[in-house]
């Protein structure tokens, strides 16, 4: 890998405001210097490479939140409701945050000591196996363009807006008609194409620029869901259509699904079917983990921003940003599908979806029912436009994560055909532009022309299809990352006890940089061995089983491949790249994992100590960001006051 030298933590402790990354890259005879605040001065006519550190915390939170706030919660809760009920809905995406959770930490705590380009595969190659990292690199790549067609394929079926006029008048809606004349009558194709415009504008602004892009996003999103919650929350309290609070709960509802019908009857004559009992309950509740999945996709583009942030050092970004993602996500998604769960039965026909990969547009969103049942003109209209702003936000943000996959994939030759055609894209692919990657994003561009198929007769199952598809390329990544640190906990662990000092010649009192016990180590997460392994099991359990409804008789051949086409797709790069690192002779066949070696040019990174912080301009004490420090005070005093609200707003902000 062609990786640029960068100084070392372990050669001197670098001062609070400064950068692992604000140093010089050589590059032969030419020389590329780059600023810490993110300037660049080019020293020769060398092509820039490097991206430019400028984003802030706050950008990089936002960011996160807003990928993956998309369209899956609004899509899919009623979905997951109507197959499981909604009390097991709740406990399903309760479920599933944890595994996000566990596969975030595991690669968190990685990209944070080690903050290198693409991540999400770059620990894979070096601690599994270099064939699978760079399997494990496409993958990761292709379930980000995945997204970016999924979303603006969503956007299509959304602006298809139009309510049954016989459910209205089931429910007595004040209203006739619920639409929207202009997405009935226009073609599809005119809203893929425009948003297609869109995302790539955006993604072709400095960083920075679009870092504070992100933020506004962000901040709509994560105040739209709050409100979201508080309307669900007194729609249900009003009791205006039902006698009763937590009425979905009672009979004949109740807490779950009495039954679950995995195949719906056929017009040829096949039978419906219907699990009943635990076997029905146990099926509903895997169905909809399953299907809950792609709502919590996206975490992982907050590792993918490790090179343009700014002050990792100082902000800990990184550690930051992944613990603030799992606790927004798992309490907001999880509040808001309780919420909407009060208030609409899983038997109500407009969530009605047996389709095994199917995902409707808007009219069939529980959040736009529910206004629906309880007589809020106006609020589906306004709903179903936020769910395009939301569909397009998080289309910009993957093809953001697509572009630095890409950016950093062409980073590594060993992952590309040495052909010199090939060599010719590669370099291309390399190169940025005031710090952007500006061919990798176009590149990664095109692949969203796959929404095209979206316009046709078929278009929810084709939206579910690639959505299948990047939910399971995206399980894969996880699986082998929790895998991965299993091993690089092995390893650091190794480091920590002095037992490779001669093989990375490392000075023993440079040690401690990798015990993860010691006060300037950068992420640590309590049991995170034990959650890794969970995350390998739970990860791979879902691969495995994502697809059973497929393979029930008659099989469903279209969404058999959207299921499973990833798999295949991985073992088949891991294969050529297996034989493309060590030939077709057994004999050389062997773990070609290159581990710690090479890592010191960007790492371990240490925090800044807290005794050479400068103190705290709102507390007034030294501390580690989200570290609550107390003053050395008796009783309650307004120094501790400040510090408690320091911390909490650290974490909330």
């Amino acid at each position: 890998m062609d990786t640029p030298r960068i100084a070392s933590p372990w050669e001197a402790d670098l001062p609070p405001a400064a950068s692992p990354w604000g140093t010089t890259k050589s590059r032969g005879p030419e020389t590329l210097t780059a600023a810490s605040d993110g300037g660049e001065s080019i020293s020769s006519n060398a092509p820039e490479t490097e991206l430019r550190q400028t984003l802030k915390e706050r950008h990089v939170n936002m960011i996160g939140f807003s990928v993956v706030l998309g369209v899956g919660l609004f899509l899919s809760t009623g979905k997951c409701i109507f197959i499981s009920g909604p009390g097991m809905t709740v406990i399903a995406y309760l479920l599933m945050g944890t595994l996000m959770w566990s596969a975030m930490a595991s690669m968190g705590e990685m990209t944070a000591l080690f903050p290198v380009k693409g991540p999400t595969f770059e620990f894979a190659r070096r601690f599994v196996d270099e064939s699978i990292g760079l399997s494990v690199a496409w993958m990761m790549w292709f379930s980000y363009v995945c997204v970016v067609a999924a979303e603006l394929s969503a956007i299509t079926e959304i602006f298809k807006f139009r309510v049954d006029p016989t459910y209205l008048r089931d429910v007595n809606y004040p209203e006739e008609t619920v639409e929207w004349a202009a997405g009935l009558g226009t073609n599809p194709s005119v809203w893929v194409g425009l948003f297609l415009v869109v995302l790539l504008l955006v993604n072709l602004l400095p960083v920075r620029q679009y870092g504070r892009l992100e933020y506004i996003f962000g901040c709509i999103k994560i105040t739209f869901l709050v409100a979201l919650i508080m309307i669900n929350v007194v729609l249900s309290a009003r009791q205006r259509f039902h006698e009763t609070r937590f009425w979905t709960y009672e009979t004949p509802w109740g807490f779950a699904t009495t039954n679950f019908t995995a195949r719906a009857g056929t017009p040829d004559g096949q039978p419906a079917i219907v699990y009943t009992g635990p076997t029905g309950r146990f099926a509903a509740f895997w169905t909809t983990m399953v299907t809950s999945f792609f709502s919590l996709m996206g975490w992982d583009l907050i590792l993918l921003t490790a090179p343009e942030n700014r002050h990792l050092q100082r902000e800990e970004t990184i550690k930051i940003s992944t613990r603030k993602i799992a606790l927004r996500v798992i309490v907001l998604y999880t509040l808001a599908v309780f919420a909407v769960g009060l208030n609409i039965p899983y038997t109500d026909e407009g969530l009605r979806n047996l389709t095994i990969n199917g995902v409707w547009g808007g009219h069939s969103s529980a959040f736009v029912l529910v206004a629906i049942r309880e007589h809020v003109v106006g609020l589906p209209h306004f709903l179903n436009g936020f769910f395009i702003f939301s569909a397009a936000t998080t289309g910009i943000n993957s093809l953001y994560g697509a572009s630095r996959l890409l950016h950093a994939i062409a980073s590594l030759r060993d992952a590309w055909p040495q052909w010199a055609w090939m060599e010719s894209i590669r370099s291309r692919l390399e190169r940025t532009r005031l710090g952007v990657p500006m061919n990798a994003v176009f590149v990664s561009w095109l692949f969203g022309f796959i929404a095209f198929s979206s316009a046709n007769s078929q278009s929810a199952e084709t939206l579910g299809r690639i959505i299948a598809t990047a939910a399971t390329s995206t399980l894969i990544v996880y699986a082998v990352n929790c895998f991965a640190f299993l091993k690089f906990f092995q390893e650091i662990n190794s480091v920590a006890c002095g037992e490779k000092d001669e093989e990375l010649d490392i000075q023993p009192e440079m040690r401690n940089r990798y015990r993860r016990s010691a006060k300037r180590y950068p992420y640590r997460s309590h049991l995170q061995w034990f959650r890794a392994l969970y995350g390998l099991v739970f990860c791979t359990l879902m691969i495995i089983f994502q697809g059973w409804r497929t393979l029930i008789p008659p099989a469903r051949i279209n969404d058999f491949v959207a299921s499973y086409i990833s798999v295949l797709i991985f073992l088949v790069l891991a294969a050529l790249y297996f034989f493309k690192t060590r030939g077709f002779n057994p004999s050389s066949w062997h773990i070609n994992a290159s581990k710690l070696a090479g890592l010191e040019a960007v790492g371990p990174l240490v925090v800044v100590d807290p005794n050479s912080r400068e103190p705290c301009k709102f507390c007034g004490m030294k501390h580690r960001r989200g570290v609550l420090v107390l003053p050395k005070e008796k009783g309650l005093s307004a120094g501790k006051g400040k510090a408690v609200l320091e911390w909490m707003w650290t974490w909330l902000k």
